[in-house]
């Protein structure tokens, strides 16, 4: 996990019990936090966070898109961010699914500023299955 203060670590814990996030829902490693799919997918709903996405790249062996998150509850009001995935970056060959849920889950902790701590959704995983 990145160096964080005490006042960093307090912050990030207190966003987890917001969110009822349980061990199922994170997986820590020495360097990082990963947030799993059904971590974010609690966050998303207990926030209302709303998604829309449009294409940048749509070609066979790779996916970008721009995602647009918009919640008026949550720490950033709006949200930018990008989901990708090729055979540089993802080792299946769902590159749609993969770009959606790296998008999300980017938005989605971006919004509840969870990603500014180094938490990062299980999609932003380049082995990802």
């Amino acid at each position: 996990m990145p160096k964080l203060s005490d006042q960093e670590k307090k912050d990030m814990r207190e966003l987890f019990e917001k969110y009822n996030l349980h061990q199922d829902d994170i997986f820590t490693h020495n360097h990082f936090v990963i947030i799993k799919r059904s971590g974010i997918e609690k966050i998303q709903a207990q926030e209302a966070i709303e998604v829309r996405y449009e294409e940048i790249v749509a070609e066979i062996d790779q996916v970008v898109l721009k995602a647009f998150a918009h919640c008026e509850s949550a720490a950033q009001y709006e949200v930018v961010t990008y989901g990708e995935a090729s055979p540089k970056n993802c080792k299946n060959q769902y590159f749609w699914a993969t770009a959606e849920k790296r998008a999300l889950s980017r938005a989605v902790l971006k919004c509840v500023g969870l990603y500014k701590y180094g938490v990062f959704g299980e999609d932003e995983n380049v082995q990802n299955e």
